[in-house]
C-alpha cells in the first residue's frame, strides 16, 4: 500500500546551500494568514454554514481542474456527478468517487495532485495514497468528517487561517448571501467582487435576462446609455457596501476603446436594439473596460483584467453542462495596443490600480513587465489558471522581475472554486517564491534581510496594498 507523505522540503531548491536559505525564508512566512482577494467560492457556504454532503460533492463535482483531466481520458462527466444544465445527475456519489480514485494516477506531476494530496493529508489526516483499493475508506472518512462541526465552512475558515476571502458575483446578483454573512455576527471577513461581464458581453447567453435583473435592482432605464452607466455606478456602490474592494473582467481580449460620448451612445443603441454585429460586440466590451477604469478612478475599486481565454471551446459540452466545465483554452493575447486607449485616459493615475493577468506567457517579458514597469496604475497579477503551478510561478518571476521588479506585482491569489485547496495553493506559492528569493541570495543579488522583507511582501504586504486592505505590517515587525 503506497504511503501518502508531504515532504517538508517539497518544491524547495535541490541545491543544499540554496535550500537552506529557502527553508529559513519559508519558516518566516509559512504560518502567515491567508489573504485570498480573488476567487469563486460560494458565499452560501459561509452564509448558512451548512455541512457538505459527501466527498464527491465537495472535491469532484465543483472542481474543473479535477474533472477536465478525467474527461480528457474519456471519462463521462455524468459518471463523475458533474452538474448538467438540466440538473440530472443520476450517478451514485460513491460510484463517482470510486471512478475518480481508480484514475488518480492521471494527476501525477500536476498541481492538482499536489493540492489534493495536501487536502487529504493535512485536512483529513490520511496516511495512504488514494487509489482503487483505498477509495471506500477515503469516501467514508471524508464524508463522516464533513458531518462534524469542525468541518463546517466557518470552522475551516478559521482553521485555514484565512483573514480575507473575496468571492465573485455578477452585476445582476442581489448579494443576499453576503448580507446574511454580515448580519450573522460571524467575524470572518468574506466579501464580494464586482464581475459585470454578463451585462456587458452581448454575446453572453445570459445577457438579456441579466440586463433585465440589472434594471430591476437599480431602478435605472438601462436601455439608455446614461441610465446604463448610472446602473453600474449604483451596483458598484452596492458591492462596496458588501465589502468589495475590486472589480473583475474576463473577456476574451484585453481590448479597450476611447469613444466620444456620441459614438458610445450610438454603439449602445445598436446593442439594445439587437442590430449589433461581432465587431460591435467587441467594441462595446472594449469601451466598457475603459468606462470601468474611469469608475475605478471615481470610487477607488481595484480593477482586475483576466483576458486570453477562449471559453467554452467544447460546444457539445457547453450545450449539455454549461459554462466553466474545463473547456476553456488559452489564446495569444495583445496588451500593448489593446490597452493603449484606456491608458491614454487613466494610465498615469497614481491612485488607480489595474491588475493585469495573462494566459499567454509569451507576453510576460515582452509586454506585461514593460507596461507595469512604466505606468503608475498597472500591476501584474500572479501566474493564473493553467500556470498556477510550480513551473508557471517560476517562469513568471524569472520573466517579469528584471523589468517590473517585485513591487509592481501583487503577491498571490488562488482564483479557485475549491475551498479546501486554498491553503495548499497558497503554500505552493510561498515555497516557490522563497526558492526564487533564495537563489538571488545565493547568487549575491539580494542580501538575506532584503529577501526576508520580500518574502513577507510577496505573501502579505503587496496583496494588502493592491486590494486596498488594512495597511501591511512592516516586514521586520511581522518577523
Amino acid at each position: 500500500m503506497a504511503m501518502l507523505q508531504l515532504h517538508p522540503d517539497r518544491l524547495l531548491p535541490a541545491d543544499p546551500k540554496t535550500r537552506d536559505i529557502a527553508r529559513a525564508l519559508y519558516a518566516e512566512v509559512a504560518d502567515l494568514p491567508i489573504i485570498s482577494p480573488h476567487g469563486h467560492t460560494d458565499p452560501a457556504w459561509f452564509a448558512t454554514d451548512a455541512a457538505w454532503d459527501n466527498a464527491t460533492e465537495l472535491l469532484i463535482a465543483p472542481d474543473h481542474y479535477v474533472y477536465r483531466m478525467l474527461y480528457s481520458q474519456g471519462l463521462d462527466l455524468d459518471a463523475l456527478r458533474v452538474p448538467r444544465i438540466d440538473g440530472v445527475t443520476a450517478t451514485d456519489p460513491r460510484a463517482a468517487w470510486r471512478l475518480f480514485a481508480s484514475h488518480y494516477h492521471l494527476f501525477r506531476g500536476t498541481p492538482s495532485r499536489m493540492w489534493l494530496d495536501h487536502v487529504f493529508a493535512d485536512v483529513f489526516g490520511f496516511e495512504t495514497l488514494l487509489d482503487a483499493a483505498s477509495a471506500d475508506d477515503y469516501y467514508d472518512r471524508i464524508t463522516a468528517s464533513l458531518a462534524a462541526p469542525a468541518y463546517r465552512p466557518r470552522a475551516l475558515f478559521d482553521r485555514f487561517r484565512i483573514e480575507f476571502l473575496a468571492t465573485t458575483e455578477g452585476a445582476d446578483d442581489p448579494l443576499h448571501h453576503h448580507a446574511a454573512i454580515r448580519n450573522s455576527g460571524w467575524p470572518g471577513r468574506v466579501v464580494t467582487t464586482y464581475r459585470p461581464d454578463s451585462v456587458i458581453d452581448v454575446e453572453h447567453e445570459a445577457f438579456r435576462p441579466a440586463l433585465a435583473a440589472f434594471a430591476a435592482l437599480t431602478g435605472e432605464d438601462v436601455t439608455r446609455w446614461q441610465g446604463y452607466l448610472a446602473a453600474h455606478r449604483k451596483r458598484r456602490a452596492d458591492f462596496r457596501a458588501a465589502g468589495a474592494t475590486a472589480t473583475d473582467h474576463g473577456f476574451a481580449t484585453a481590448q479597450t476603446a476611447n469613444l466620444s460620448a456620441a459614438e458610445a451612445e450610438r454603439l449602445f443603441d445598436r446593442i439594445v436594439a439587437g442590430t449589433w454585429d461581432a465587431a460591435d460586440a467587441e467594441l462595446f466590451r472594449a469601451q466598457m473596460l475603459t468606462e470601468m477604469a474611469k469608475m475605478s478612478v471615481e470610487d477607488g475599486m481595484t480593477m482586475q483584467i483576466h483576458p486570453g481565454s477562449c471559453r467554452n471551446h467544447n460546444r457539445q459540452l457547453f450545450r449539455s453542462h454549461g459554462r466553466d466545465k474545463g473547456a476553456d483554452i488559452p489564446m495569444r493575447t495583445d496588451y500593448v495596443n489593446a490597452l493603449r486607449p484606456m491608458l491614454d485616459l487613466v494610465g498615469n493615475e497614481p491612485d488607480l490600480t489595474v491588475i493585469l493577468f495573462t494566459l499567454d506567457e509569451s507576453t510576460y517579458a515582452r509586454e506585461l513587465a514593460p507596461l507595469a514597469g512604466h505606468y503608475p496604475c498597472l500591476r501584474l497579477g500572479p501566474s493564473w489558471w493553467f500556470h498556477d503551478s510550480p513551473e508557471g510561478m517560476r517562469r513568471f518571476r524569472e520573466m517579469t522581475t528584471e523589468t517590473a521588479g517585485f513591487y509592481n506585482t501583487v503577491g498571490f491569489n488562488d482564483d479557485t472554486r475549491a475551498f479546501f485547496s486554498i491553503p495548499a495553493r497558497h503554500d505552493v506559492a510561498r515555497r516557490i517564491d522563497c526558492g526564487f528569493l533564495a537563489r538571488l541570495v545565493a547568487e549575491h543579488r539580494l542580501t538575506d534581510w532584503e529577501a526576508a522583507e520580500l518574502a513577507y511582501e510577496l505573501t502579505n504586504g503587496l496583496v494588502r496594498k493592491a486590494y486596498r486592505l488594512d495597511p501591511a505590517v512592516p516586514a521586520r515587525e511581522a518577523a
